[in-house]
């Protein structure tokens, strides 16, 4: 979108929702928005079924990719539905509330997707990075945000500069479902009738986060890795299951960015990452190979090995930063080469002496209630 399409884009929404505020604030209205989401899933999930549809009138405006747009109608309608929601939920930023005027009553709440406080976003990066200009001006507007313990409270003040009594430990509803025994046995159950040649195998998921400074540039170093490599140590024991963080993978299917050639690997390697919702995967993963990726919270609660693959650590720490030392994230074994990775594999190491010091710190309301504490925070019940 150029500059003067942004400006007359922003400059109609402004007006529109001036002009819609005059219409009545409807009390049992909730409107879901995202820009990375397609369908209603993870957090927005939880909230949405919890929801009593006799009670409540539920609207949605969900797009897959923020360089998506959507249509005439589709930007009308969510206008007004803005306007007139007393309850607008996120689960990301978007440009849809840069614009906005939060009503007096009207509930503006951030179901932020991830759990802890990892690498710096939003507000936290100012001074970090120099390519870091503009700052979304929707943050602010924030009435509530939640996070997943009172530790990480300060960060996400921070994050969107708001006061800290509008940031609620509550816990991260998506992540209840890893203390329901019967959807972890149900998920288990048919990723192997879907994949009945894994079953028997280690299941090793690689799920990195991306590089770059905006998602729309989302890129990764692939031959970090030599898959090559890990085929010929590794095949007849385990399976490798990639999940590419969402921005890089549509980049990789936009032709932008160029990921393995899993034909290479039958049996061995496979692309998941068309599934939106990772948990699900984390039940049938024995080992899990990330970096600076938020999934070593939700993982945390797994109880198996975890292998840190930070091949460019300090160009990371110096770009985009993290809130704490690297260091006490960790609660696995680090790796910089494919080498060092192969062996951390085969080691399975547990890494049980930090795992509950890290699990208190960051995500002690991820305990099964999460959803709850959600829905009586926003709704009062």
């Amino acid at each position: 979108m150029s500059i003067l399409s942004k400006i007359v884009y922003y400059g109609a929404s402004a007006v529109l929702n001036r002009v819609l505020s005059v219409l009545p604030l409807k009390s049992s209205r909730v409107l879901f928005i995202s820009d990375v989401r397609s369908d209603i899933s993870g957090n927005f999930k939880c909230v949405y079924d919890s929801l009593d549809d006799s009670r409540w009138q539920k609207v949605t405006s969900l797009k897959g990719d923020r360089r998506l747009k959507r249509t005439f109608g589709q930007w009308l309608a969510q206008c007004y539905y803005i306007a007139t929601s007393k309850y607008i939920l996120l689960d990301d930023y978007t440009t849809s509330t840069a614009y906005i005027r939060v009503r007096r009553g009207q509930e503006l709440v951030q179901l932020w997707h991830s759990s802890g406080a990892y690498k710096k976003f939003a507000h936290s990066r100012t001074g970090e990075d120099g390519d870091i200009k503009h700052i979304h001006q929707g943050y602010k507007r924030y009435t509530k945000t939640i996070c997943s313990s009172d530790f990480c409270r300060p960060c996400f003040s921070e994050a969107f500069s708001i006061p800290m009594d509008r940031v609620l430990a509550t816990g991260i509803p998506r992540t209840d479902i890893f203390f329901d025994k019967e959807y972890i046995a149900g998920r288990r159950r048919l990723f192997y009738e879907q994949y009945p040649e894994l079953e028997g195998k280690k299941i090793i998921l690689f799920a990195p986060t991306y590089r770059g400074t905006k998602v729309e540039e989302a890129t990764y170093d692939f031959s970090r890795f030599n898959l090559d490599q890990a085929y010929q140590t590794l095949g007849d024991e385990y399976a490798i299951i990639f999940k590419w963080h969402p921005a890089l993978y549509n980049n990789i299917r936009f032709g932008i960015e160029k990921a393995y050639d899993l034909e290479k690997y039958p049996g061995f390697a496979y692309d998941l990452s068309p599934m939106r919702e990772i948990n699900d995967l984390l039940f049938i993963t024995d080992i899990l190979i990330t970096d600076y990726s938020s999934l070593i919270f939700d993982y945390a609660l797994v109880g198996k090995p975890i292998i840190f693959f930070t091949y460019d650590l300090e160009e990371y720490e110096d770009g985009r930063g993290m809130y704490f030392p690297f260091k006490e994230y960790v609660y696995g074994r680090v790796c910089r080469n494919t080498n060092q990775l192969l062996d951390a594999i085969q080691a399975k190491d547990m890494g049980s002496d930090r795992r509950e010091e890290f699990i208190h710190k960051f995500i002690d309301k991820n305990d099964g209630h999460a959803t709850q504490r959600v829905m009586e925070a926003v709704f009062g019940g």
